[in-house]
């Protein structure tokens, strides 16, 4: 299982697992996408994400938050996480991913942005569990 939603009162909330750190925050993106969009994202664009934060939970809000930013500004809707690298001594995290244009796509929901409220990366019997809460 990839990830799975929380009860939340308004917004969306889920929980993402990875045997590691970067399977875990590819599935967060996973979970993001089935947030947006209803049916599967061809892959057919392909970018490159490059973000850096000042620890992991910032890192983390700034990968997902470029996700949003380019769904926004270039209707850009994700696929597949093809790679992820985390420099998690320096907080830097690069990766590349596969997606579609959004106008071929119904929208589930309008996401506004990331939060801080109830963020959490831990790690729980050497697996990780990212929990995350999207404004919307």
């Amino acid at each position: 299982m990839r990830f799975k939603y929380l009860p939340h009162t308004a917004d969306i909330k889920f929980k993402a697992f990875g045997k590691n750190l970067e399977e875990t925050f590819a599935n967060c993106v996973y979970a993001l996408q089935d947030s947006l969009v209803k049916g599967k994202v061809k892959e057919k664009i392909k970018k490159k994400i490059e973000v850096s934060g000042s620890d992991l939970e910032s890192l983390l809000y700034n990968f997902l938050e470029e996700f949003l930013f380019l769904f926004d500004s270039e209707q850009f809707l994700v696929s597949k996480v093809k790679e992820i690298k985390i420099d998690k001594k320096k907080f830097k995290l690069k990766a590349k991913v596969v997606g579609d244009s959004a106008e071929n796509y119904e929208i589930k929901t309008h996401i506004k942005a990331m939060t801080y409220s109830e963020l959490k990366i831990k790690k729980v019997k050497g697996k990780f569990e990212i929990v995350v809460v999207l404004d919307v």
